[in-house]
């Protein structure tokens, strides 16, 4: 007689989980530094843009209103 037992959903998920986090090429130290700093410069750029562009469009409607 066998018993036919099911694992757990919950734990097969966690154990799922933690066998692919062991797979995963983690980055260096200097990798991940190097690419908050090309985030952060890429951020700060596009709100500089789109500020630029703002004001820009904020001028021309003031001119066009008349304001």
């Amino acid at each position: 007689m066998t018993v036919n037992l099911k694992e757990n959903p919950l734990i097969k998920y966690f154990k799922d989980t933690r066998a692919e986090l062991r797979k995963v090429t983690w980055p260096t130290r200097e990798e991940a530094t190097n690419l908050t700093v090309v985030v952060l410069a890429v951020t700060f750029s596009m709100a500089l843009i789109l500020g630029a562009v703002d004001f820009i469009f904020a001028q021309f409607f003031r001119l066009l209103v008349g304001g």
